[in-house]
């Protein structure tokens, strides 16, 4: 009976010393008049004496905030070794991370871009400079980083995608687009506009740290592709990865660590 209650004490520690650094914490929205949940990963020996860097982190498509920490646990071990924060926002379902101009239900890019940092900041240790703040995705969250990162980058000054969805004048069947943007027959500026593909067009003064990545064998990886070579075209400094793999969670779950490397070289850097 000792020996069993020893081992559940053990166990327990282990647990409580894996997960502990994981909050849910709920932020209210001014732009949607409601909360709204994110996670938040902390770094093993977090301390409010200590200031940290902050990796946004946003899920895709029919996913949720919760999405990284239990697709891939590794997120707390990549927070530790980087010594940072990842916060893993709420995109709801399909937000595209837009300010839909037709249902005020849906402000997902003021409330990631502007909310969530407020939040994170005023309640956490964090670094308030964006040469200490990245934002990545996967899917439609890779289209919401680049998205949210060229359009504030006096907030960001990192960004990835991990085969991203970044030309949503593509996506005109399915996925919502069409509820956040309208008919794309009748709204076909609004698809334009709000398609990374289009706005990397406007690179800001501010530069930014770029990741894109995709496998080989994703059916999206026409976009990452375009993307970066109008980005060399345009003599946007970034890298690009391609390396095999589908659209599926065993391709985030290993190209996440590859970006986390990517921001803490930058956050170094500073």
């Amino acid at each position: 009976m000792k020996k069993i209650f020893l081992f559940i004490v053990l166990i327990t520690a282990i647990y409580t010393n894996v997960f502990a650094n994981i909050d849910t914490v709920s932020i209210y929205s001014n732009a949607m008049h409601r909360a709204i949940k994110a996670v938040v990963v902390t770094p093993k020996n977090y301390n409010k004496k200590t200031q940290y860097p902050v990796v946004y982190l946003l899920h895709g498509a029919y996913g949720n905030f919760s999405n990284w920490v239990t697709k891939v646990p590794a997120i707390q071990t990549y927070a530790t070794n980087t010594n940072c924060l990842v916060v893993c926002p709420n995109g709801a379902n399909n937000s595209w991370y837009v300010d839909s101009p037709i249902d005020s239900n849906y402000k997902f890019e003021t409330h990631v871009a502007i909310e969530v940092p407020t939040y994170i900041d005023s309640h956490y240790s964090t670094k308030k400079d964006r040469k200490y703040r990245a934002i990545a995705g996967l899917s439609m969250g890779g289209h919401g980083a680049l998205l949210i990162a060229f359009k504030h980058s006096k907030t960001f000054g990192a960004c990835g995608s991990m085969s991203g969805a970044l030309n949503i004048a593509d996506i005109t069947k399915g996925y919502d687009v069409d509820k956040r943007l309208g008919k794309y027959e009748e709204n076909k500026n609004l698809y334009t506009d709000n398609s990374v593909l289009h706005i990397i067009e406007n690179y800001p003064t501010d530069s930014l740290a770029i990741i894109i990545d995709c496998g080989l064998q994703d059916f999206i990886i026409g976009m990452s592709k375009a993307t970066h070579e109008k980005m060399v075209t345009l003599k946007i400094p970034h890298d690009y990865i391609e390396r095999p793999g589908k659209h599926d969670w065993a391709y985030w779950a290993n190209a996440i660590e590859y970006q986390m490397v990517f921001f803490r070289k930058f956050f170094n850097a500073n």
